[in-house]
C-alpha cells in the first residue's frame, strides 16, 4: 500500500494570491452506471492470502548487522581486478574495510564495527544501496 493511500487524504488546494492549484486523488472505483454494466469482480484475498502467509525463503543467518551509513554503489574491492576487501567465512576486526560506497563521485570506505567472521554478504557488487541497509552479517 502507497502512502499516499494511506494518508486518506483524497484532495488538496493550495491557493497563493491570485493563483490556485488543486489536486485530486482519483478513485479506483468507477462510477456507478459503469460499474452496474460491468460483472462483478472475483475476489483476491483469497489469492493473496497464501503468499502472505508463506514463510519468508530468505533467512539470514544470526548475527551483527553492518548497514549502510549512506546511499550511494556498493562495491567490494578497490578497483574492479582487484581482490575483494571480505570473502565468506573469513575473520574481521573491528576497524578492517569491509567495502565501498561510491557517494557524489566519492569513494567512502566502509569499516567493521563488530569483531568476527563473515557470515553473509547481503549485497552484490555494483548494486545501488540505502541509508540503513543491511550490507553484512558479521558472527
Amino acid at each position: 500500500m502507497c502512502i499516499r493511500d494511506r494518508s486518506g487524504i483524497a484532495e488538496l488546494e493550495v491557493t497563493e494570491g491570485e493563483e490556485k492549484v488543486r489536486i485530486v486523488k482519483h478513485s479506483t472505483v468507477a462510477p456507478m452506471s459503469y460499474m452496474t454494466q460491468m460483472p462483478a469482480p472475483a475476489p483476491v484475498a483469497a489469492a493473496v492470502a497464501p503468499v502472505l502467509a508463506a514463510p519468508e525463503a530468505n533467512a539470514q543467518p544470526e548475527g551483527h548487522v553492518v548497514k549502510s551509513p549512506m546511499v550511494g554503489t556498493f562495491y567490494r574491492s578497490a578497483s574492479p581486478g582487484s581482490k575483494p576487501f571480505v570473502e565468506l567465512g573469513q575473520s574481521v576486526a573491528v576497524g578492517e574495510h569491509l567495502c565501498l560506497i561510491e557517494a557524489m563521485k566519492l569513494m567512502n570506505e566502509i569499516e567493521s564495527d563488530a569483531t568476527g567472521v563473515v557470515k553473509a554478504i547481503l549485497v552484490e557488487n555494483g548494486q545501488p544501496v540505502e541509508f540503513g541497509q543491511p550490507l553484512f552479517i558479521i558472527g
